[in-house]
């Protein structure tokens, strides 16, 4: 880190809270070899003292008395440049700027002391937005351009005359009308594309305009030649660079003795890789993370430390290459042996690490979390590390539902089931865990010893009517991993394991929430598109009502029992509900203060699949 320009500070309301924003500068060393990994770091630019420069936006909430902190740093790995930790973690508002006191939620991050940071590592993030961005410079041979030619994949939800592929943000087309450009369509995800005639597409930027239009439910793929490929490998740089600066430098920022990284979804993908790669060790050889939470990640990592690199893309089947586990493991595919931690990058200066996920992420999208926890073949249960914990919340989806749920793109409702209660207990246990060695909660997840990882065509779900069975689902192929020999078996078929059911289609292993141990519904994490194509929506789950009463059921071929068979009253209903609370809380899943909020869900719920038919 060389410099900070500071745009904005200012307080946050009366919360004793202030808000800094600006640039943060770098100056990398390219002979050092905790950057020696960095893809075309030797074809950057060179200041006069042979440092490659870029910057990257700073975001930063931290207490003005330094004394109502906890000590601690909580980096929240940017989502697609957003800021989310306040509305999550708080259960906050949806600005990413607060302003008043009332924009901060609940104050959960600032009563217990927390700082948050954030810092840009994404370049394909638009620019001028509010959001976190890096400035990366541009790989060049020699001096000339590089070109070469990008791709994505898209699946349009309704039928559409163009298409702005959001993968391909970072690069516009440099030959909109060359030959090597190519649209194929198919009608399943991992099906074979058939090309489109040229003459029947155009392409703008990253705007894709087809003849006839898009159909909606079928997958395109489109690639074309682009220029100047961005270093985006230094988004790692800046997230190691300003955690360890804020960690060992910045005093005045406050009195750090422990940096914590949260990351959802793709940002948790990033934390995989950040880990994998060595990034946790900083240029003077320092632990940057004491804990890491990667959350709604699966086994799967992240396309940034590469040419032509698409970080901001979901990566439908297309993010998950071996190793998968942290311990190093065989893989009988390609013979190559190594862990995710288990490997000379990332053996030293390890975090204490959670691993949280839903079901989603064992389910869809080639995510196939069960690898974090057993061997690459899917045959065995392997031991986690001392310092890692692996959580799974069942009945839930990859982000929860708004609140009362409705049908978007699935073929039933979408979950609503809110599983960041428990994230806040969780972060709490990280932070005893590293400044106080106090035992987190025990790790809670499906496995292959008990019967509650079972294989997807051994997954016993009830036959409800006018719900598709999701035996047949596949996981799809792994891909690629460049930093081992002949990629690692690309292309080779991920096994699928995934969560055994109880009679009512709800998962029986892992964290159940009230809402799954006491049940007005079953909860999935998986959802058929619809109109039927036999795909799933990424990253949805459904929830779907239990009959209201045994005439209902009956009138239905509803194999579940119904609400008025399983719970004399709404009364009793809430008392149940309360004692699973209660046991959560005993086990460390749930913060006692949290209860009501979660009781008067519940009683949502009820209102809302009882009293409303």
């Amino acid at each position: 880190m060389t410099r900070v320009d500071i745009a904005r500070r200012a307080d946050i309301g009366m919360s004793g809270y202030e808000k800094i924003a600006g640039t943060i500068h770098f100056a990398v060393d390219p002979g050092n070899p905790h950057n020696a990994i960095i893809v075309d770091l030797d074809k950057a630019p060179r200041n006069a003292d042979g440092r490659v420069e870029f910057s990257a936006d700073l975001y930063i909430m931290r207490p003005k008395d330094a004394t109502r902190g906890n000590g601690s740093v909580l980096v929240e790995v940017s989502n697609r440049g957003g800021r989310g930790a306040i509305r999550q973690f708080n259960r906050g508002g949806p600005t990413p700027d607060p302003e008043s006191d009332g924009d901060l939620g609940d104050k959960f991050l600032m009563r217990y002391g927390f700082t948050v940071a954030w810092v840009g590592w994404e370049f394909d993030v638009a620019a001028g937005s509010d959001r976190m961005r890096i400035q990366a410079p541009i790989a060049t041979d020699a001096g000339k351009p590089i070109t070469g030619i990008v791709r994505a994949t898209f699946t349009p939800s309704a039928a559409a005359p163009e298409m702005v592929v959001r993968d391909l943000a970072g690069y516009d087309a440099l030959e909109p009308e060359g030959s090597d450009r190519q649209l194929t369509v198919r009608s399943s995800f991992l099906g074979k594309g058939e090309p489109i005639a040229r003459d029947r597409w155009h392409v703008k930027g990253h705007t894709i305009a087809l003849e006839g239009g898009f159909e909606a439910g079928k997958t395109y793929e489109v690639s074309y030649r682009a220029a100047n490929p961005p270093i985006a490998g230094l988004g790692f740089v800046a997230m190691r660079d300003f955690s360890s600066w804020l960690k060992y430098d910045r005093r005045d920022m406050g009195n750090f003795r422990y940096a914590y990284a949260f990351g959802a979804s793709q940002s948790g993908r990033f934390l995989r890789e950040f880990l994998y790669e060595g990034f946790n060790s900083d240029e003077r050889d320092r632990q940057v993370f004491d804990g890491v939470m990667a959350h709604i990640a699966g086994a799967a990592r992240i396309d940034l430390n590469a040419r032509w690199a698409t970080p901001i893309s979901v990566g439908v089947h297309g993010a998950t290459a071996f190793p998968f586990a942290d311990r190093a493991l065989a893989d009988p595919i390609s013979g190559a042996r190594e862990g995710l931690l288990d490997n000379p990058r990332a053996r030293e200066h390890q975090p204490k690490i959670f691993y949280t996920n839903t079901p989603v992420e064992y389910w869809g999208d080639g995510r196939v979390a069960a690898l974090v926890h057993t061997t690459p073949d899917g045959s065995a249960d392997v031991e986690l590390p001392d310092n890692v914990r692996v959580y799974f919340f069942a009945g839930t989806q990859h982000a929860p539902a708004r609140f009362p749920p409705s049908k978007n793109a699935g073929q039933q409702v979408d979950n609503p089931v809110d599983y960041w209660w428990t994230l806040r207990a969780l972060l709490l246990a990280m932070h005893r865990w590293v400044s106080a060695g106090t035992a987190p909660p025990a790790s809670a997840y499906p496995t292959l010893k008990d019967g509650t990882l079972v294989k997807v065509g051994d997954v016993t779900f009830p036959a409800i009517p006018g719900v598709r069975s999701p035996r047949d689902v596949s996981a799809g192929p792994r891909v690629a991993n460049p930093l081992i020999r002949d990629g690692a078996g690309a292309g080779a078929p991920l096994p699928l394991l995934v969560p055994a059911v109880d009679e009512d289609g709800n998962e029986r292993a892992g964290i159940r929430l009230p809402d799954v141990a006491v049940p007005l519904a079953t909860y999935t994490g998986w959802n058929f598109r619809d109109p039927s194509t036999g795909e799933l929506v990424s990253l949805l789950g459904a929830s779907i009502p239990f009959p209201a009463t045994r005439a209902a059921r009956a009138a239905a071929n509803d194999p579940r029992r119904s609400i008025e068979e399983r719970y004399r009253s709404q009364e009793e209903y809430q008392e149940k509900v309360e004692q699973a609370a209660d046991a959560l809380v005993l086990r460390g899943y749930l913060l006692i203060d949290d209860v009501p909020r979660i009781v008067q869900r519940a009683s949502d719920t009820w209102e809302t699949i009882v009293s409303s038919r």
